[in-house]
């Protein structure tokens, strides 16, 4: 447990907050107006100059706050980084830590204003200094309990936002495992079932025309053979899009490797993972790599690619990265919201960084633990 702070420092932040009361009335002013006018053009330049304002000043509180409390008082702000301008409006429009931070602006500056004023008066009266040493602690304790009640979610939202989440990635993951149940049927059917017809057809054949045509039925013979050989290959490819057997045999840093090797773009497989990972993380992470990958190919017009292997406590880190053209956008296109949805199933989640021109850096992060230890090492494959 973090040591309580003296009322000394506490003093100091009750004097910074003081400080901060006109930035703050100025903040909240320009984000207020430019809300109510940004539907007329002429109040985005206000939100562009007193939302990041707002936003570091609610950040300086947080950490105020923490201090007091003992414990971190997150943003939990929608991202909105490497987005175009009127992108990040309107993520900032539907972000509800906007309008929390704001509600918070007329609250710090009205009963917080009155709370940390009336700490710092308590040190400067020589008469009050014993009242001052045994009251800054629990005013400002009250005064940061508001400002993390406001500039936090409670448990409440967080379990309300957890719920939906697994809602939706739950409806996701059916829908995309009916998804795949059609394509392996239709694989089948299309491929193998067709060539083991075929190979049914060239048999029966065969076996009528053995006694009177021995050449046309051992011709017949090497086309069934040709034929198994390809119904074969047929049930491999399914096999392999469910559950890749290299996968199994070498893990995740050896199966990505492999990949690797297969592709155009020269690609470098680094990282180093101390033991496997769960089977459904393996798999999830080796199909978003293999999504990953196959963007580079089609629309990255890169030379080199790279991918990063890493293992932070219970928490398994992917980074695929191109020196491409840049410019991804996992709203413009169906493979990375795939790809999205596939972590988030498993409380996954991805964060892409694609200015224009480059680089392009998609993080895959999947809460994980060991299943067993790692059969092959991980190395550079260029």
């Amino acid at each position: 447990m973090a040591p309580r702070p003296s009322p000394l420092r506490l003093t100091g932040h009750a004097l910074a907050q003081v400080a901060l009361v006109v930035p703050t009335v100025v903040a909240a002013v320009f984000v207020a107006v430019g809300g109510a006018t940004a539907l007329l053009v002429v109040g985005i330049p206000f939100l562009l100059l007193g939302l990041p304002l707002l936003r570091w000043i609610a950040d300086r509180h947080r950490a105020m706050a923490a201090v007091t409390l003992g414990h971190p008082v997150p943003a939990d702000r929608l991202p909105d980084d490497d987005r175009s301008l009127p992108a990040r409006l309107a993520i900032w429009g539907r972000d509800p830590m906007t309008w929390r931070e704001l509600a918070w602006a007329f609250a710090s500056v009205t009963l917080g204003f009155a709370v940390s004023l009336l700490v710092v008066l308590l040190m400067v009266c020589v008469v009050t200094l014993v009242l001052w040493w045994y009251a800054a602690p629990q005013l400002m304790r009250v005064r940061a309990l508001t400002d993390a009640r406001l500039l936090s979610r409670g448990n409440h939202e967080l379990l309300e936002e957890r719920v939906q989440v697994l809602t939706e990635t739950r409806a996701e993951t059916v829908e995309d495992s009916a998804a795949e149940l059609r394509r392996i049927e239709r694989d089948l059917h299309d491929g193998a079932q067709a060539r083991l017809v075929a190979l049914q057809m060239n048999l029966g054949l065969a076996r009528d025309l053995m006694d009177s045509d021995p050449a046309a039925a051992r011709d017949l013979l090497a086309e069934a053979s040709t034929t198994t050989g390809a119904a074969l290959g047929d049930i491999r490819d399914v096999v392999r899009g469910i559950h890749p057997p290299v996968l199994a045999d070498r893990g995740l840093a050896g199966a990505v490797q492999a990949l690797a090797l297969d592709l155009a773009v020269p690609v470098t497989v680094t990282g180093d993972l101390p033991d496997r990972p769960s089977a459904p993380v393996e798999t999830a992470a080796y199909f978003a790599v293999l999504e990953c990958l196959a963007n580079v190919t089609k629309h990255a017009e890169a030379e080199h690619a790279w991918v990063e292997l890493d293992r932070r406590d219970d928490l398994l880190v992917v980074v695929v990265g191109d020196d491409g053209r840049g410019g991804a956008d996992p709203s413009g296109g169906t493979g990375l919201r795939g790809v999205a949805r596939r972590l988030a199933a498993l409380d996954g989640s991805v964060r892409v960084s694609s200015p224009e021109g480059g680089p392009t850096l998609v993080t895959l992060e999947v809460p994980c633990e060991s299943s067993s230890p790692r059969t092959t090492p991980s190395s550079a494959t260029g």
